[in-house]
């Protein structure tokens, strides 16, 4: 077995306190908007899964069951706040057992613990609703890959606290290939959770109220190492938030992929990662004490701003509103409830702060993610970091067509000027931007596009007959023949061969 299933079993440490802790208590302040929530399963067709307490060889299409949080407006007649009993329904369809009577949920699942303070709260209100709309608008969306075989709503207190300010999180929940059991944290273990992320990627555009532009991926302990490989096959994700992800203790999985390219990670990423384990806990357990120390995959990337934290009061579970709320207590190790309940609400103000910087563009956010703890006002006793700035990738034609294209092609000489600045190497070559443009200028819904790229292309090249040959085409196909004559008899002017331009001018003036 790999060593990542011994670092599971390791992180999530048995023990004999119980922890006394409430949703109340961890005082999560929403934010302007009403939460809502749904969950539904739909069916991935292109892989078969089997149900594994079923006991059978029966395959059937693989269900994606889909947790979903969003800015909300309530129904008033059936929009109701659920409660955490609600959430863990959702736990019990997921592990397949949906026919379980809640009496037994506390018994049945051995990392819930039937204690009088975990029995105390099931009937806690959470700030979701049930049966409530989307709030008109459209928002960034978070994608959460939950840890080891865990549920899509392992997380729920700080996924309400994300959508109240103004963001959609879409989870579903982690299983293994061919059942709802792992491998073992193998490599195809990560790259099937990738599989099942880059579903989600493909179901939020189904939702007109998510700005499929602004996507970040957050994950929780083996979701972490599944994001980054995600990562490294699609460059649309804009940000990438870990949480104690194991991308930290397991680099090896990461690099067995044939998707690994750390080229290919270059967005902002943040690590948040857990405590220093005590060297009595490293001896009686086993566990290597590089975990203490080692990130062999911050220290490798070149191209994405990294922000690492590591949280003094907080051990591996504690990353979840499961672990906070309802697991033991390592008393080897473990902090006091009131400090643990304090740094998980820290840890949510760092992730939105994050994801206000680097999906919604907030200078705020920007400063305080850019300050040391000490400069926001958090003591280094609570929250350590070290940070690494990206290194200057080579910049060409395809990412100042990336930056034309946000724009809609809009201001491009203004936008040329300004990137070339930055990046001095920067070469757009005449024919690339020949073709480009003229391509655009015959599409009927690029017309303007294509002729801002020639115009453009102009600007770097003003003596090109060619060039303004393709621009008196695009005004022609635009049937704007004033502009179309007046370059046609500039082409000509540069090159008087011009057969095309004698021959339009002819029947343009005739």
């Amino acid at each position: 077995m790999r060593i990542v299933t011994l670092l599971v079993f390791l992180l999530f440490q048995v023990s004999l306190l119980y922890g006394q802790t409430s949703l109340e208590e961890i005082n999560l302040k929403s934010g302007t908007y009403i939460v809502g929530f749904r969950h539904y399963t739909i069916i991935d067709s292109t892989r078969t899964y089997r149900i594994h307490n079923e006991f059978n060889n029966e395959l059937i299409y693989r269900p994606i069951p889909i947790s979903l949080w969003y800015p909300a407006k309530l129904d008033d007649d059936k929009s109701k706040q659920l409660t955490v009993l609600e959430y863990l329904e959702v736990l019990k369809e997921e592990e397949e057992w949906k026919n379980l009577p809640n009496e037994f949920l506390l018994d049945w699942f051995p990392y819930l613990w039937n204690t009088p303070e975990n029995e105390a709260h099931l009937s806690e209100k959470a700030t979701a609703f049930s049966n409530s709309f989307f709030f008109e608008g459209k928002f960034p969306a978070i994608v959460y890959a939950p840890s080891y075989q865990a549920s899509s709503i392992e997380n729920f207190a700080l996924f309400e606290y994300l959508a109240s300010n103004g963001f959609v999180v879409i989870s579903s929940p982690s299983r293994g290939t061919d059942t709802r059991w792992l491998e073992g944290g193998t490599t195809k273990d990560m790259e099937t959770q990738s599989r099942d992320i880059e579903f989600l990627l493909k179901e939020i555009h189904n939702y007109k109220h998510i700005d499929s532009d602004k996507i970040a991926l957050m994950g929780f302990s083996f979701g972490g190492l599944s994001n980054a490989i995600t990562v490294m096959k699609n460059k649309k994700i804009s940000a990438l938030v870990s949480l104690d992800g194991t991308e930290r203790y397991n680099y090896p999985v990461l690099e067995e992929s044939t998707y690994f390219n750390l080229d290919r990670l270059n967005m902002p990423y943040v690590h948040f990662a857990q405590k220093d384990i005590p060297e009595e806990v490293l001896t009686s357990d086993k566990i290597p004490a590089g975990l203490n120390y080692k990130f062999q995959l911050y220290d490798s990337l070149k191209y994405s701003n990294i922000y690492s934290y590591k949280f003094h009061d907080l051990t591996h579970s504690y990353f979840s509103s499961f672990g906070v709320l309802f697991g033991n207590r390592d008393k080897r190790q473990d902090k006091s409830d009131d400090e643990i309940m304090a740094s998980y609400k820290l840890l949510s103000v760092h992730i939105l702060q994050f994801l206000n910087a680097t999906l919604k563009n907030k200078e705020n956010a920007k400063e305080f993610i850019e300050n040391s703890p000490d400069k926001n006002g958090i003591p280094e006793t609570l929250v350590s970091e070290k940070m690494k700035k990206s290194l200057a990738s080579d910049f060409d034609y395809k990412d100042f067509n990336d930056l034309a294209l946000h724009q809609n092609y809009q201001d491009l000489i203004p936008l040329y000027e300004k990137t070339v600045a930055k990046h001095p190497k920067l070469q757009l070559k005449e024919g690339m931007l020949n073709m480009l443009g003229f391509r655009m200028s015959v599409n009927p819904s690029l017309k303007e596009q294509g002729i801002n790229v020639l115009l453009l292309a102009l600007h770097i090249y003003p003596q090109s007959a060619n060039l303004y040959d393709s621009l008196a085409e695009a005004y022609l196909y635009k049937k704007d023949t004033k502009n179309a004559i007046a370059n046609f008899k500039k082409s000509l002017a540069l090159n008087p061969e011009n057969q095309n331009a004698i021959i339009k001018l002819k029947q343009l003036e005739e």
